[in-house]
């Protein structure tokens, strides 16, 4: 019997993909990303907006049509178990976002009989599945390590607690575990991710483990990288600083979401809400060469253009080395949809061009100071007419920008996927930056 399987969403939903991966391979089925080639289709569905939701349907709907059984998991099917049930009752099986260890079970149910197997927890709880020598899907030598699922925050547009549930934190031992398999597999690069990275360990460990955990992953042989992304402005502290400091392997870049600077805003997004310009002077002057990426939202409701403008000014004082720029969307089951003085779809139109062609200087800016500089990359690819494709320590796959450099002899022998190398820049767009290969590290 051949599985194919289908993802939707975030990383950290594509790793909860490769753990179902895995443990339907090691149940001795064919596992395969070839939907025609499958009789069985597992869609692992995002529900975080609208268009994800939408998305994650159109492609549960051609399936469907193809006459293949479909079994749907993750947040679509915790989010929409009955209208799912009532709207597609074509479908075989869907699973939620506690119940995915269960996947093999019900595969095997739904080989033997004709479906109705739905499993979706009224109150979910994330389980870290036991499932060993996991799939990698991710091209070239990054791979992401999930350290925790949930989120014990509430901010008033996520819909993310209430599919996910409270956090649940792996133990460093169980992580260490899977950073080295990776390692084995020739991974060089491993991105840490969680709903909130910051809180990591408060639930189990109580207290912030974090900075701990950076450091016992540094000690691994063969890794040459670690990334931390989706940080929380309040779990920033001295500590992990310190530990960003010191740890050679942990680059130099941290993904901070802000989501906005006014602080009426913040509050009536349930954030935290302070002086975020305190903030960055703070992780600058303890991290020598950080680079910082964060996220805004506009058109969040109630947003005036007064804070809007405050927005800016913040923005253009503090030059984001990375930033994107968001416009609200209103989701059912958050705070913030219920509230009044929504702001018309034009509005966020114009405040989503206006942040964004603010930062487009900025960002031109600041990849033009880079010329000159030697910085480290990784090699992810190398094109037929010899153009090598890099990513900087500055830049996270797929989000950020790309370095791009013609094949250079002396280097001394070529370079290959994964390699480690020196750059020297000399050219450099708003967004993509252009070099010479100076050196293998």
């Amino acid at each position: 019997m051949i599985i194919a399987l289908v993802n939707h969403g975030c990383p950290k939903n594509l790793v909860d993909f490769e753990w179902m991966m895995t443990a339907i391979s090691q149940a001795g089925f064919d596992v395969t990303l070839d939907v025609d080639s499958a009789e069985i289709v597992i869609v692992n569905t995002c529900a975080f907006i609208h268009d994800a939701e939408k998305e994650s349907v159109k492609s549960i709907l051609e399936i469907l049509q193809s006459g293949k059984k479909v079994i749907v998991t993750g947040c679509l099917a915790q989010k929409y178990r009955d209208e799912l049930k009532e709207s597609i009752p074509e479908l075989s099986a869907m699973v939620g976002v506690s119940e995915f260890n269960t996947i093999v079970d019900v595969v095997k149910r739904v080989i033997n009989s004709d479906g109705g197997e739905f499993k979706v927890s009224n109150k979910p709880c994330f389980k870290f599945p036991k499932v060993k020598n996991r799939f990698i899907t991710t091209v070239g030598a990054s791979a992401y390590l999930k350290i925790a699922d949930g989120c014990n925050c509430s901010c008033g547009y996520c819909i993310i607690p209430k599919l996910r549930g409270k956090q649940v934190s792996r133990s460093v031992e169980d992580i260490l575990e899977e950073a080295k398999y990776l390692v084995s597999l020739g991974i060089v690069e491993i991105i840490l991710i969680a709903q909130d990275t910051t809180a990591y360990g408060i639930d189990n460990y109580k207290k912030l483990m974090l900075p701990e955990l950076l450091r016992e992953l540094n000690k691994i042989d063969g890794l040459r990288w670690i990334r931390v992304m989706y940080a929380y402005p309040t779990g920033v502290t001295e500590d992990l600083l310190k530990a960003f400091s010191e740890c050679d392997k942990v680059v130099k870049y941290l993904d901070l979401p802000l989501q906005h600077y006014d602080k009426t805003v913040l509050e009536s997004m349930r954030r935290p809400a302070f002086d975020y310009v305190d903030l960055i002077y703070k992780i600058r002057k303890f991290v020598k060469g950080i680079r910082i990426r964060t996220t805004f939202i506009v058109g969040y409701p109630g947003e005036t253009d007064e804070q809007f403008e405050s927005l800016k000014n913040f923005v253009d004082k503090i030059k984001f080395d990375r930033m994107g720029v968001f416009k609200f969307c209103r989701e059912k089951g958050t705070y913030a949809y219920s509230l009044k003085d929504q702001i018309p779809a034009k509005v966020k139109n114009i405040r989503y061009k206006e942040l964004m062609a603010l930062q487009k200087n900025v960002s031109e800016k600041v990849f033009k100071s880079y010329i000159g500089d030697t910085i480290k990359c990784i090699v992810e690819a190398i094109c037929d007419d010899g153009t090598i494709i890099l990513r900087s320590e500055y830049d996270a796959p797929e989000i950020d920008g790309n370095v791009y450099s013609n094949y250079n002899k002396g280097t001394g022998h070529d370079v290959v996927p994964g390699d480690i190398v020196n750059v020297r820049i000399t050219g450099a767009d708003e967004y993509d930056l252009q070099g010479v290969i100076t050196e293998i590290l």
